[in-house]
């Protein structure tokens, strides 16, 4: 009989509510369903303000992931779908969560969603998502006014991750820690390819490298190239990140050192952004249906 093998990519699924708001008190109750490549995020607002979310991995079936996230943000609410008044689809599979009211792209709802996270002093963010990144303008209201995604493959993002991750047999949650425990830094990596750049990390290994320093190259190459990407769009001090890959320090914190700029902190999930700001427009949207008197 074989052990099941570790799965060293995975993440916590988990979800979260405010015990201390009874929505059935509040006059509007929006969602926002975010379902991207790698992960989907649900969450609930009252009144434009954040109820409860659920963050689960994204399955073959975007319908299906859709309505895993919802269900898990609704558990042990006591409310039902029906008490939605409003919902809004984005992400990678917006256009497939069958019970939206409406799709908004995952470029204005994470500037929404960093908007309400890090406040409107917010003006450049960093979407590091699964399969892409994406550098955002907004003004004070959280309104897109510039944005570039990056143009290459999978390597500088969360998926690329996970497969350096199974690679290395490290948590994918303990990488950025492990990043820093080098002597030196090293070079970074220099693939830009998921691909090779898994190539390249088992070349290193057999050349006596140890895993913290491959780590090390792989999370400097990753910041290297969002730095790249944030500097193109043109960079301004008040600095947001969102997605996943928000959580590795050792991302982040060479982003930090290349820019000169330190990033926003916040009490909020980064992961949930996307859906947050989801959420948000489908309250300003459930607004303007009423104020038009259609039921």
């Amino acid at each position: 009989m074989t052990e099941n093998k570790q799965e060293f990519w995975r993440w916590s699924e988990y979800n979260w509510r405010d015990e201390n708001k009874d929505w059935r008190e509040g006059n509007i109750v929006t969602a926002g369903i975010d379902v991207g490549s790698v992960s989907s995020q649900a969450v609930i607002c009252v009144d434009g303000e954040l109820y409860a979310f659920n963050n689960v991995r994204t399955g073959s079936n975007s319908p299906d992931s859709a309505r895993r996230a919802l269900e898990g943000a609704l558990k042990d609410t006591g409310m039902t779908r029906d008490d939605i008044n409003f919902v809004v689809g984005t992400g990678y599979g917006r256009v497939n969560v069958p019970f939206a009211d409406k799709a908004v792209t995952e470029i204005a709802c994470h500037a929404r969603g960093a908007n309400f996270m890090a406040g409107n002093e917010v003006r450049t963010i960093l979407d590091m998502g699964g399969q892409d990144c994406k550098a955002i303008h907004c003004d004070e209201k959280g309104k897109v006014t510039n944005f570039k995604m990056n143009d290459k493959c999978a390597a500088g993002t969360g998926r690329g991750m996970e497969v350096l991750a199974d690679l290395l047999e490290v948590p994918v949650t303990e990488i950025g820690e492990m990043s820093f425990q080098v002597d030196e830094e090293p070079p970074p990596v220099s693939s830009t390819c998921v691909v090779f750049a898994k190539s390249e990390s088992m070349a290193l290994l057999k050349d006596g490298w140890p895993k913290s320093k491959v780590l090390a190259a792989y999370c400097a190459a990753m910041a290297q190239r969002v730095a790249s990407l944030l500097e193109s769009v043109g960079m301004q001090e008040k600095f947001f990140i969102t997605g996943g890959i928000a959580k590795n320090r050792g991302v982040v914190e060479r982003i930090e050192k290349i820019l000169g700029v330190k990033a926003i902190q916040t009490k909020f999930d980064s992961q949930i952004a996307g859906a947050l700001g989801a959420a948000l427009f489908a309250k300003t949207l459930y607004e303007k249906r009423q104020a038009k008197g259609v039921a």
